[in-house]
């Protein structure tokens, strides 16, 4: 099968950016330099590409060295984190935001407090009024009267009649040692 013109076709792969984008795709301005220039480029670019491996070989030296310092120091990643977290922690408290937000919530407490208290002073002062109106009053000596006429009052009787008697008022019957009442039986 043959495929008609359909025109211009996009590339099945768009090339990365970095050295191997650079290389894939030729530039325009590349084509004017001469080839003087070019090697001129090619070993400048040459130049900077070993510096940079040789940067990367002094970072992880770096690296490594103070690794081996922080171990020798005793400082692992979990005291590294509470440091930064205390360092972290001690900005935040000392930050103009966090006095202004600190002293407004402070004062907030104050007005509030103060209120709560006035409104509960008001409440009680509420309370005693009614505590004192006639109808309370009344309400209140009702309350008293039925209390002493629901109260029992202590029986001058025998104690020990009471004490010999079940709630029925039956007297307690006495069973010989050994012997269960008939409607006891043994477990």
């Amino acid at each position: 099968m043959e495929e008609a013109d359909q025109g211009p076709k996009s590339p099945d792969f768009i090339p990365e950016v970095g050295e191997d984008a650079v290389n894939a795709v030729p530039c325009s301005p590349c084509m004017a330099l001469t080839e003087e220039e070019q090697a001129e480029l090619h070993s400048e670019l040459a130049k900077v590409e070993d510096e940079i491996q040789t940067l990367s070989q002094v970072l992880a030296a770096k690296e490594k060295q103070v690794a081996d310092l922080k171990r020798k120091l005793g400082i692992n990643p979990l005291n590294e984190f509470k440091q930064n977290l205390s360092k972290g922690w001690n900005e935040v408290t000392t930050s103009t935001a966090y006095k202004k937000t600190s002293e407004t919530l402070s004062q907030v407490g104050q007005k509030a407090t103060t209120a709560f208290s006035s409104v509960g002073s008001a409440i009680s002062r509420k309370l005693e009024d009614v505590r004192n109106t006639p109808t309370f009053k009344s309400f209140e000596e009702k309350v008293e009267t039925l209390k002493t006429k629901m109260s029992p009052t202590p029986s001058t009787g025998d104690t020990e009649e009471v004490s010999e008697s079940t709630p029925d008022g039956e007297p307690v019957a006495e069973h010989p040692e050994g012997t269960c009442p008939p409607d006891q039986k043994t477990h």
